[in-house]
């Protein structure tokens, strides 16, 4: 079975009011179980499958989902309405082979978000190289700040929800947008918020241009009667709203001509910032974030334009975005071990790299060491250089093997590459195979008023967790 073939399965009319069960393949990821708890909570009985038992999937069974923990096409009964994958489930999949000889209309995950937002009278998707997260997050409090009641579905843990999912009764919805495999295209977004666009997923562009395309079609799905918010500092911004019959809101430095700009910056000890929320020269209020560095500065103002776009009261703005204190792995500070600070971070692209490090030279410290663990063979590759380059803004590198992800190893590249790479050019790295080496290695080197990053997408995070458990 090709791709191709289950893409002509993917045209169907989907009409929820007839929809009596849908089936997850991969019901147990964070954006799936999200998906399969709104419908769970819209009358709609659900079944799926996933390889692990989870705090996720329990959660579901708890609401009525009969999940299967081995994937096999007797899960596939004749009762189901509508299956459901992720982009990592193999076309020859059992259970997607077994719907589509069902001729059980079968769609991906990105599919299902679109067809669901389209129940929404404001359905807000956040796209952007980076950001994403913490922009949602903060949309997200200024809207229950708001009292507007909505639908937010983040790809983190937001605590203030309790998860990564919050389910509504009103008209409004929010959700994160990714541009991999062009899935956001599927979307139906009535407020489009570009944050970024940079180089990522070059296991599936073919370069910048074409990730550019790829945003242009993304703003092109807004309605006339909806609108688009975009960072003015894009390069050439103009080209993704050019031809648009829909709203523009523009938002980032006064230097590039921006609607919704940041006046009187500074910052306090921990690097949080603050500054003048203006629109169009207006003063609108004060912000003081209680988030750290100029990018969230920048998220913080995506956000406040997507609450101008939606006519939400300034005070809403401001008691939302001064509410926020981040997002689980996101410049997230994990507690001290021997007098120095832990921190876990998701960055794993060069950009965001350069901007966590940045951050963390306004966070007192006295050596700044960063626990960096590549995210996939492609990017390592593809970015190899870069990634050198802004981790030497880092006193002291220590590399863990690259998480694999979705990825086998055909490149024939590791973190040891990277690391004697550094080595070469006078930076202070070291390398270990195993968690263990590492955090032992940590314990014995870090000192008093040190500050320690654990840094990427993967599980690098137990590192920081496994010393704090010492």
């Amino acid at each position: 079975m090709s791709r191709k073939e289950i893409l002509n399965v993917e045209n169907v009319s989907i009409d929820f009011d007839k929809i009596r069960k849908v089936h997850f393949i991969g019901i147990g990821g964070i954006s799936m179980s999200s998906l399969a708890e709104i419908l769970l909570s819209m009358g709609i009985s659900v079944s799926g499958s996933d390889t692990n038992c989870s705090e996720l999937t329990k959660h579901l069974e708890a609401m009525g989902a009969t999940i299967n923990y081995v994937q096999e096409a007797s899960n596939i009964t004749d009762d189901i309405d509508l299956t459901v994958y992720t982009a990592a489930i193999d076309v020859n999949d059992p259970e997607l082979r077994a719907s589509i000889d069902k001729n059980i209309p079968t769609i991906p995950r990105a599919t299902l978000v679109g067809l669901i937002m389209k129940r929404y009278k404001h359905a807000i998707g956040v796209s952007g190289t980076h950001g994403k997260t913490s922009t949602t997050s903060m949309i997200s409090h200024i809207l229950l700040a708001a009292d507007t009641d909505p639908t937010i579905m983040v790809g983190g843990i937001l605590n203030s929800i309790g998860g990564n999912l919050r389910i509504g009764l009103s008209d409004t919805m929010i959700t994160e947008a990714c541009e991999y495999t062009n899935s956001f295209l599927s979307f139906s977004p009535t407020v489009a918020v570009i944050l970024n666009v940079a180089e990522d997923h070059m296991d599936f562009f073919k370069d910048l241009d074409d990730i550019r395309l790829s945003f242009k079609k993304y703003a092109d799905l807004v309605p006339e009667t909806g609108t688009v918010v975009i960072g003015s500092d894009i390069d050439n911004y103009s080209y993704f709203t050019e031809g648009l019959n829909c709203n523009v809101i523009t938002f980032g430095s006064s230097e590039s001509g921006a609607m919704v700009t940041a006046h009187n910056i500074s910052y306090d000890t921990y690097a949080n910032g603050s500054f003048d929320l203006v629109k169009d020269g207006q003063l609108l209020t004060h912000i003081d974030l209680k988030v750290t560095g100029l990018h969230n500065i920048h998220n913080a103002l995506a956000a406040a334009a997507t609450a101008i776009a939606l006519n939400l009261p300034v005070a809403a703005i401001k008691a939302g975005l001064e509410s926020f204190v981040g997002t689980v792995r996101r410049f997230e500070k994990k507690g001290e071990l021997n007098g120095f600070t832990i921190i876990d971070d998701y960055a794993h692209h060069p950009d965001e790299i350069k901007t966590t490090l940045l951050t963390a030279k306004n966070y007192p410290h006295a050596k700044l060491w960063c626990v960096f663990q590549p995210h996939t063979y492609t990017r390592t590759k593809a970015f190899f250089n870069e990634f050198i380059e802004t981790l030497s803004l880092a006193d002291a590198v220590v590399f863990a093997d690259i998480y694999a992800a979705r990825e086998i190893n055909t490149i024939g590249i590791s973190s040891k590459d990277l690391c004697d790479e550094m080595i070469k050019q006078g930076k202070e790295a070291y390398y270990f195979p195993t968690f263990d080496e590492i955090e032992k290695f940590l314990l014995k080197n870090c000192k008093k008023d040190d500050l320690l990053i654990t840094m990427g997408a993967g599980n690098v995070v137990n590192i920081g967790d496994n010393l704090l458990r010492n």
